[in-house]
């Protein structure tokens, strides 16, 4: 959501002077927003034995976040190797991590299983036949197709690449159990940004109907069932928030339904990544150049190489201006330096007026924000800070140099001379 006024009061009466001190651009996360979430997160599913949070590295990918997940008990949800590596440099291990990938390799496989292992969640039934041995506990991420809906940024089950279809389910986790496997969880991820909070408790649902269908075909227990990711968060002042506690409540009262059905109580997983940190971070810009011609352009000194999702999505991020009023602006893009028409955070938008000089803080920027940066152009990417609750400002991620784009080009010869060369070599000679 926009930033909260708590976040802006901590924020807002120093901004200049970390400006001053860091220079911009730069993205800012807020340490006491993203631990009030997390908090909140888990007294949300606090009725339900063994609910834990595993927070998708993906959305931001620091050392520094992450350590703040795993001082609040969280785990890990990990896509590649990097992932990985990034979770296990602040002290995740074994069944701390999620190892969720796609198209994945044998290799890839093997360093998930490796130095204290991982939950192999497997996103493809072929997959049993390339890991390096099989783990445990075992899990498969399930794609219902047809049977539900997803929204318009994941895409719909059916047409989504991911996941193992409902006709391949109980052979799937047939063929792990005839493997030796003996712990089993079940993962699914149908929605991105959802803010309909029965949304969320139906895939809960559907996910303990299925377990519920594996236990009586195959005779196993499923100890977790994990819901994905996908809380949202309102990036628009107007929108409604996810509804977290009546979300928590619903799916208690799903798990106590199973239970007694079954004798059974799985576990619950989830793998927020924008709804933990989304609102508590902001990309900090500044006013260099405004230009006046068929519209009115504030060109700022960020790109969408540290901001992709407006660029890429149309996504609205809310923007203001520190110590102007809403009230007294103009019609204006914001736009930075790409030479690509799409390198705008907003358009035809009512913000204040805006001078050269000028502080524009782009709000949500806390979850694939940084993450999804890029180097056209050569452009190189923002710093990132941490707000401190004790007000202290941290560098957790210097801003990229050009040393750091040029280094890929520093290699020692390598020519492959094949056959066809070699041939066309002697003829010319």
């Amino acid at each position: 959501m926009p930033m909260s006024k708590a976040f802006e009061a901590r924020l807002y009466p120093q901004l200049e002077e970390i400006a001053a001190h860091f220079g911009t651009p730069f993205h800012i996360y807020d340490e006491t927003g993203i631990r009030e979430t997390g908090q909140r997160l888990k007294k949300a599913f606090s009725e339900i034995d063994g609910f834990r949070e595993y927070f998708a590295v993906k959305a931001l990918p620091n050392p520094a976040i992450l350590a703040i997940m795993a001082d609040m008990g969280f785990g890990f949800d990990c896509s590649s190797v990097a992932e990985l590596v990034l979770a296990r440099r602040v002290g995740g291990r074994g069944e701390d991590l999620m190892f969720t990938s796609n198209n994945t390799t044998r290799s890839e496989f093997a360093r998930a299983m490796t130095d204290g292992g991982s939950i192999v969640n497997l996103d493809d039934i072929s997959l049993l036949g390339i890991l390096p041995d099989v783990p445990e506990p075992i899990c498969f991420r399930y794609n219902p197709g047809e049977r539900r809906t997803g929204n318009a940024i994941i895409g719909t089950p059916v047409e989504a690449k991911y996941g193992v279809s409902h006709d391949q389910l109980i052979q799937a986790y047939a063929e792990a159990k005839a493997l030796g496997s003996k712990r089993f969880g079940l993962h699914t991820m149908l929605a991105s940004n959802e803010l309909d909070h029965t949304y969320m408790v139906q895939t809960a649902a559907m996910l303990l109907e299925e377990a519920k269908r594996i236990m009586e075909e195959l005779d196993i227990r499923l100890e977790f069932i994990n819901i994905g990711g996908g809380l949202g968060i309102p990036y628009r002042p107007a929108d409604a928030p996810l509804d977290l506690e009546a979300m928590g409540a619903s799916i208690f009262d799903l798990f106590r339904q199973f239970s007694r059905e079954t004798g059974s109580m799985p576990k619950l997983y989830m793998e927020s990544g924008r709804f933990m940190t989304g609102p508590h971070g902001a990309l900090v810009t500044t006013a260099i150049n405004r230009k006046e011609i068929y519209r009115t352009y504030v060109g700022v000194d960020a790109s969408m190489s540290a901001l992709m999702r407006p660029g890429i999505y149309g996504a609205y991020h809310h923007i203001t201006v520190p110590g102007k009023n809403d009230s007294d602006g103009q019609v204006v893009d914001v736009v930075g330096s790409l030479c690509e028409n799409n390198d705008k955070f907003a358009i035809q938008r009512r913000l204040p007026t805006i001078v050269k000089g000028d502080r524009v803080v782009i709000h949500d920027t806390g979850a694939h924000g940084h993450a999804m940066g890029f180097n056209y152009n050569g452009q190189l990417r923002p710093k990132e800070l941490l707000l401190r609750p004790d007000g202290t400002v941290e560098l957790i991620r210097r801003a990229e140099r050009l040393e750091d784009y040029f280094a890929t080009l520093d290699f020692p010869a390598d020519l492959l001379e094949t056959r066809i060369d070699a041939a066309f070599a002697r003829l010319a000679n």
